[in-house]
């Protein structure tokens, strides 16, 4: 049977998640938003520390159903039981705020265009469910909600991640509100991220041309070179940039130019491959031009791990929780924005659970859950936070993330995966065969 969220949590969460679209702030700089999650949790019982990895915005929010015992990295992390962790997000995006209206009217600052907002929240409402049904009866574990910053920029999870933080986990769960309902049994994308800064000598452009070294010069050869390399990497890989300096008059040979590259595939040895390619377009560019390049890692992550034992029991738990039912006004409102923002939807706004696929899901996209999930048996989930053909990253989702629609999504889907967790810390075996699965 699934869990029955209770209406003192589901008002908690409504009131978490107004505050923190109301208070958008972007990545490493969540301190109004980690807070209120985190207050959230400790009015529910839970212990937080702050500070993981070095992060002014990230905590560990942890209830714990017995004391002492040694801790163990595996199946059943501490004193053989299990270790389940929720990992919430609540940074917001650069230039998507958004008010909630069904056309658009953003009004330049951070916005919640992923629904951060509520993907955070609705991790703290399924660990505080959990632990309500732990109590009731006497179940042994520990529940933890991570409070993870900056995943817009690929960052939080994978610095947490290299330092252990979730070394003692038995299991991993997330969800990320899209258009739809199903598990997200999906190959999100390997990327490596990085700048490129050229350096040249700048001279009079029009005067002493040959004295000049442009670095714009560079940065625009190199590009050449990228758009050729395309013809020649597999279909998965992706390359996308933009200019991230290009300040100075004409009349001024550039001295200094830099560009933003990200790097995809579904696998992270395509993805290393493109990428050292893409930095011999950058080295070649640098040595026509006379100038010097300086390559920056930002950040990078492997492909999502997916774990079939997980994905077919979070499945069968979210089949027995009615997906969201919606008012005339939602419908009307799901109609008009999508007539705002040219959905093509052909009227059909919402639908109830997608079926499991057979197969893993290829994305376009990435996240830095993925190298958790090489760490530890990871499942990540979707819900419906707004209508369908809604594209993350756009005004309309942050329209309906502030608003009862993007709310009925948070609300499904801390009930399923407060569903599916119970299901694991009742049978533990689950989680030893989810172990079983990581070792190829």
């Amino acid at each position: 049977m699934g869990v029955i969220m209770r209406q003192e949590i589901i008002q908690k969460m409504k009131e978490t998640a107004d505050y923190i679209f109301r208070h958008p702030e972007l990545s490493l700089k969540e301190y109004q938003s980690s807070r209120a999650l985190a207050a959230f949790l400790e009015d529910e019982g839970f212990k937080v520390s702050w500070g993981l990895a070095g992060f002014e915005t990230a905590f560990a929010a942890e209830w714990r159903s017995t004391q002492g015992g040694d801790r163990a990295v595996g199946t059943l992390g501490i004193a053989g039981k299990p270790v389940i962790g929720f990992l919430a997000e609540y940074d917001a995006l650069p230039g998507l705020g958004q008010e909630c209206v069904p056309e658009q009217e953003q009004n330049g600052e951070p916005g919640h265009g992923c629904g951060h907002n509520l993907l955070g929240t609705a991790c703290a409402g399924a660990a505080c469910e959990l632990k309500e049904r732990m109590q009731a009866e006497n179940l042994q574990g520990t529940i933890r909600v991570y409070g993870c910053p900056a995943e817009e920029i690929v960052v939080g999870k994978i610095r947490m991640n290299e330092q252990g933080i979730f070394d003692d986990l038995s299991v991993a769960v997330t969800w990320h509100p899209f258009d739809r309902n199903r598990v997200s049994y999906d190959i999100w994308q390997a990327q490596d991220i990085k700048n490129y800064k050229f350096y040249g000598i700048s001279a009079h452009a029009s005067k002493h041309p040959e004295m000049g070294r442009s670095a714009l010069d560079a940065a625009e050869l190199m590009n050449v070179g990228v758009n050729y390399l395309r013809e020649h990497v597999t279909d998965d890989v992706r390359m996308h940039y933009t200019y991230t300096n290009t300040d100075g008059p004409a009349n001024i040979v550039p001295a200094y130019a830099s560009t933003n590259y990200f790097i995809r595939s579904n696998k992270w040895e395509r993805t290393e491959d493109a990428s050292e390619r893409v930095d011999n377009c950058a080295r070649g560019a640098a040595l026509m031009t006379g100038t010097i390049v300086e390559i920056e890692r930002v950040t990078c992550n492997k492909e999502m791990k997916v774990n079939r034992t997980l994905a077919e029991v979070f499945y069968e738990e979210m089949k027995k929780i009615p997906a969201p039912a919606y008012t005339e006004e939602e419908i009307e409102f799901a109609r008009k924005i999508s007539e705002a923002a040219g959905f093509d939807n052909k009227g059909e706004y919402f639908s109830g659970l997608e079926s499991l696929e057979d197969e893993p899901v290829p994305l376009s996209i990435g996240t830095d859950v993925s190298d958790v999930s090489h760490t530890v048996p990871t499942i990540m989930l979707s819900a419906a936070a707004m209508c369908k053909g809604t594209p993350l990253h756009h005004w309309a989702a942050t329209a309906q993330a502030g608003m009862s629609i993007g709310q009925k999504g948070m609300d499904y889907a801390a009930e399923c995966m407060a569903a599916g967790a119970y299901r694991l810390v009742r049978n533990p075996e689950i989680i030893e065969k989810a172990w079983k699965e990581m070792t190829p």
